[in-house]
């Protein structure tokens, strides 16, 4: 059995990460995951402040920034992209992910349901591959976006996608984290059980225990 301690974050900086007190409470995380939203210069903070891997998706408000010498960053510098890939991260972890949110004004890193699908399909390959070798599809599943029925909402941009309603059911990560729905009143649900599948609501950030049975 695997077991950690990871540092969870997606649509809002908490300025309490400033804090060293916040800090040295956070100091044994084991990895960073962002569900989208946050400039990239916060998580190069995170990856520097806490000297551990940053995984990550790209939010509908993703951005990229220049720096006062005039390096345009198009990422978070020193983190890793999750989307449309499977990696298995150092310390055993199987992730993946896909970025974006729902299509709702032609805006960057949003798509309809049709394009979520194609690029669930697209991670396919690498998800049955990792079976081949661990024994499992996908330990931690990464979006901007809710699945479709679970944290989400009616209006059109915060629309869950039906496409990650089906990664769950057919490939059951342990753990799917998620952001961008935070209209939150005391009975919105910030963590969800779905079969197998423990699926949180990143927004802000939380200090997330997991742990995984090796096969």
């Amino acid at each position: 059995m695997m077991s950690d301690r990871i540092l969870v974050v997606s649509d809002k900086v908490s300025t309490s990460l400033y804090n060293p007190s916040t800090q040295k409470d956070l100091q044994d995380v084991r990895f960073i995951i962002s569900s989208g939203d946050l400039p990239y210069e916060y998580l190069e903070y995170l990856v520097s402040t806490f000297n551990v891997p940053l995984y990550f998706v790209r939010g509908n408000h993703a951005r990229s920034y220049e720096t006062e010498s005039g390096v345009i960053h198009q990422h978070p510098w020193g983190s890793i992209d999750l989307h449309l890939r499977s990696i298995k991260n150092e310390k055993g972890y199987l992730l993946g992910g896909v970025q974006g949110s729902h299509l709702y004004n032609n805006g960057a890193y949003q798509y309809s349901q049709a394009t979520m699908w194609r690029y669930v399909f697209q991670l396919v390959p690498s998800l049955m591959a990792n079976f081949a070798l661990s024994g499992r599809y996908l330990d931690i599943f990464v979006t901007h976006a809710p699945p479709w029925g679970i944290h989400d909402k009616n209006d059109v941009p915060h629309q869950g996608i039906k496409a990650f309603l089906w990664v769950l059911k057919v490939f059951k990560p342990r753990y799917h984290f998620h952001g961008h729905v935070y209209d939150f009143t005391k009975k919105t649900p910030m963590i969800t059980q779905f079969g197998s599948t423990t699926i949180i609501n990143t927004y802000g950030y939380r200090l997330q225990e997991i742990s995984v049975k090796e096969k």
